[in-house]
């Protein structure tokens, strides 16, 4: 799934594809928020994007499965 975070005063956001349900990063983003830390995100492969909560403006949870492209019937 495609995850999007928004950081506060910066007009790109940051764009991250995990294997990662969106139950498990909304749990990290709600624990990193009481614990005013540091939410760690983990790309596909394998590589950690970490932001510090208090600059996030928004997280974006995309679709979990994504939809097929393209006139097949599958």
């Amino acid at each position: 799934m495609e995850i999007k975070v928004g950081i506060q005063h910066v007009a790109r956001e940051i764009a991250v594809e995990t294997d990662e349900t969106a139950a498990d990063v909304e749990k990290n983003l709600l624990k990193a928020l009481a614990d005013d830390s540091i939410l760690t995100l983990t790309d596909a492969k394998g590589r950690k994007v970490l932001v510090p909560v208090d600059k996030i403006a928004y997280v974006d949870l995309g679709q979990e499965h994504v939809r097929p492209v393209g006139f097949g019937t599958g």
